[in-house]
């Protein structure tokens, strides 16, 4: 089971990397055009829209199954106040994260979770890592865009990336050690993120996908909650 678990957790992870490496590749090698920009846009919105899905169909719905109203409410509110504050810092000092700090948020609670399922349902655990190795795609390109935008080289940018797809591994065994048999911390973990998560999404993600006269962006996120709905539904 453990081989598993570094396995399947790798898959999940290594799909950050590879986004970053598409990313790079459409932004040095892809001439630059409006359809180029249309592009980066809709990609940037379809990940918002996957990025909502597994906060409305994954961990949510998960938090709310194990706690009970007042706890989970305080939990969602203190992730939401926390990276409001953390957002605020981060503008001040001129950085544009936002993607990459939702992309964390999702990631690394999922694996946790990735993890604890091992344990109960391997079925279900192997489909949930495909169904995160499938986020982490779109949302490490939008975060690539993110960091080089910054001001990070695409050198650091990578290799940033390159670390971050072994945090599926570390989370997944943690998950499966540690948290197993504790159902209300592993809750809380992801509610607390999704109180994150909704607030990066609607303060800096969304609103910077957005194309004045295009229409394409919005059903990009369309797209991406349907991925997240497909991938429920089969989990």
């Amino acid at each position: 089971m453990l081989t598993s678990i570094i396995l399947f957790s790798a898959f999940a992870g290594i799909t950050v990397f590879i986004g970053g490496l598409l990313a790079n590749y459409f932004n040095h090698h892809i001439k630059e055009s409006p359809v180029k920009y249309e592009i980066t846009h809709t990609l940037m919105s379809f990940g918002a829209g996957i990025i909502l899905s597994a906060l409305a169909l994954v961990l949510i719905p998960k938090g709310m199954e194990q706690l009970t109203l007042l706890p989970m409410v305080l939990s969602f509110l203190f992730g939401a106040i926390l990276f409001m504050l953390l957002d605020r810092y981060l503008a001040k000092k001129g950085g544009q994260i936002a993607t990459l700090l939702a992309m964390i948020m999702d990631f690394v609670p999922e694996s946790i979770a990735l993890g604890a399922v091992f344990a109960l349902d391997q079925s279900m655990a192997t489909l949930l890592a495909i169904f995160i190795g499938l986020q982490n795609l779109p949302e490490a390109f939008n975060s690539y865009r993110d960091l080089v935008e910054s001001g990070f080289s695409a050198k650091k940018t990578l290799v940033i990336f390159f670390a971050l797809s072994f945090f599926g591994i570390i989370a997944a065994l943690i998950g499966h050690f540690l948290l197993a048999d504790s159902p209300n911390l592993t809750a809380h973990l992801m509610t607390f993120a999704s109180g994150g998560i909704l607030y990066l999404l609607i303060q800096d993600i969304i609103p910077a996908s957005k194309l004045d006269k295009n229409y394409l962006t919005s059903l990009g996120a369309t797209l991406g909650f349907t991925v997240g709905i497909i991938g429920e539904k089969i989990i």
